[in-house]
């Protein structure tokens, strides 16, 4: 009986001393670890909001946007900046332009110096990794380029750029002009009436990406479309709620639930556009397509196959996703600032029929679109599709002045630098194409890196020019055949949905030229 009783004591010791190590545990990591980097940070003049124990400043910056985007902008104001990043409009007022804040226990270092943005992501050393991807965002873009680090995103990134390389892209245009044919034949039944050009733009733009890319018609990569942007919709109304490990296990929300089966409904899909393609390659016996799916494949077949199904179902998720978010939302801002500004309108119009009358845009061409050019780059300015871009430290390192500890995540915002009066001047939230006239370096006043619609350095994206020539070749073919003005109808009401885009869509009264 003394020997079941040490036992049990023996036992009773070891649970109490199992559970107060991960209290002990817990504790440093959402106590003791904050307080300590809160003070090392503020002994090298870096300050912040201060850290509430768990949640950190998270409830505050949802707070915070959700107050900034409950009800439309009284005017045609371009002035986003305290729209959409609230806390870093006010923060960066409060506590200069780099600053400490925190998600949970995770501290952030929000960076809007432009000599330090550019160390960030011109860094070559890894230094500055993209920060790994978790819950929803993981199962909207998975392992893919956009998240991929090392070897794997090396050997990825130079795959894509065969696809996506400007020679290369000559080959897309002829899909991005059919494409765009097919929504301006669509446009005759709404002449004079009102057209919502988000969702035209959304379902161009996918059918650009489908069959460039993957050889494949909107209609074959419409329920990947909806499910993604079903998942979309989920990352963006959890992207700061904080869940503690375990808690998923125990209980799942509905959106759990949901974007598991958005998730794998996606993954379905694409494996069935992979088996397709290598049973039409089976029958012609040779690959002859040369798009991003066949690149795919050729890297999973053979003797140096260094790519899983998994990994292909990743990269064409990314794909899918990025080829068309960002040009829907160039196109649809765009449309609106020409609807508002009609004297831009009327000269890029002038510009296009110059270069080429009523034929068809030509890739020898494009590039003499010097106008279209200036207003695609304000857009981007004034409305970049990703308002914030993540690093981390992946070791103790040296930014600049100061010393980062290991483990920080970095938030660049190229909104913040975009609408920066020190670099662009008082009328920074005014429409002006001239200001890139004489190009970016002379736009930004020498310092490229304050213009980041697409990135910068070693992982700029690898669509810019894709994006650039589709967004042209669609404008173009627009102001070709159509007049366009602003619906009184029109609310302006921008939001964040992993992308910047118009909360009600943007309409327009057409009129033929």
């Amino acid at each position: 009986m003394v020997l079941v009783w040490k036992m049990l004591l023996g036992f009773a010791s070891f649970l109490l001393a199992y559970f107060l190590l991960i209290l002990v545990r817990f504790l440093k990591k959402v106590w003791l670890n904050p307080i300590c980097i809160q003070s090392f940070m503020r002994s090298q003049g870096i300050k912040g909001p201060s850290y509430e124990l768990l949640h950190g400043n998270t409830k505050e910056i949802i707070n915070m946007r959700r107050y900034a985007t409950s009800r439309a902008m009284e005017d045609m104001s371009h002035d986003i900046f305290p729209r959409i990043l609230p806390d870093i409009y006010s923060w960066v007022n409060i506590y200069g332009a780099t600053y400490l804040n925190w998600y949970g226990p995770q501290p952030q270092l929000v960076v809007t110096e432009p000599e330090l943005v550019k160390e960030i992501l011109n860094n070559k050393n890894g230094d500055y990794p993209k920060i790994d991807l978790e819950g929803y965002a993981k199962k909207l873009l998975g392992d893919g380029l956009s998240a991929s680090k090392g070897e794997k995103w090396a050997r990825m990134r130079k795959l894509a750029n065969q696809v996506f390389h400007a020679e290369s892209l000559k080959n897309t245009l002829p899909a991005m002009i059919t494409s765009t044919e097919i929504m301006l034949e669509r446009w005759k039944e709404n002449e004079g009436k009102e057209v919502e050009v988000f969702e035209e733009f959304r379902l161009l733009t996918s059918e650009v990406i489908s069959k460039t890319a993957f050889g494949s018609s909107y209609l074959e990569g419409k329920n990947i479309f909806e499910m993604l942007m079903k998942l979309t919709l989920i990352v963006s109304r959890n992207a700061r709620n904080n869940r503690f490990p375990g808690i998923s296990h125990l209980f799942k929300s509905s959106d759990e639930i949901e974007s598991e089966k958005l998730e794998q409904g996606i993954k379905n899909c694409i494996e069935r556009i992979i088996q397709k393609r290598e049973q039409e390659n089976c029958k012609e016996n040779e690959s002859s397509k040369g798009d991003f799916l066949e690149k795919l494949l050729e890297a999973n077949e053979g003797s140096s196959k260094w790519i899983s199904i998994d990994d292909m179902v990743d990269e064409c998720k990314t794909v899918y996703f990025a080829g068309h978010e960002t040009t829907t939302s160039l196109l649809t801002w765009s449309i609106l600032l020409l609807a508002v500004h009609k004297e831009w309108q009327e000269t890029a119009r002038e510009e296009v029929i110059e270069i080429f009358g009523q034929m068809k845009p030509n890739a020898d061409a494009i590039p003499r679109l010097k106008t279209i050019n200036m207003i695609l780059e304000e857009c981007l300015r004034l409305y970049p599709p990703v308002p914030a871009i993540m690093r981390k430290v992946h070791k103790k390192v040296k930014l600049g002045r100061l010393t980062l500890p290991a483990h920080t995540e970095l938030l660049i915002s190229p909104l913040a630098l975009h609408h920066e009066p020190k670099i662009w001047g008082e009328d920074v939230h005014h429409f002006k194409p001239e200001r890139f006239a004489g190009g970016v370096i002379k736009a930004t006043n020498n310092n490229p890196v304050a213009f980041l619609p697409f990135g910068f350095g070693p992982r700029t994206c690898v669509g810019l020019n894709f994006a650039m020539a589709e967004a042209k070749i669609a404008l173009s073919m627009i102001l070709q055949h159509y007049k366009f003005s602003l619906s009184p109808n029109y609310v302006h009401s921008p939001v964040q949905v992993f992308m910047v885009r118009p909360h009600h869509g943007v309409k327009i009264i057409l009129s033929r030229v």
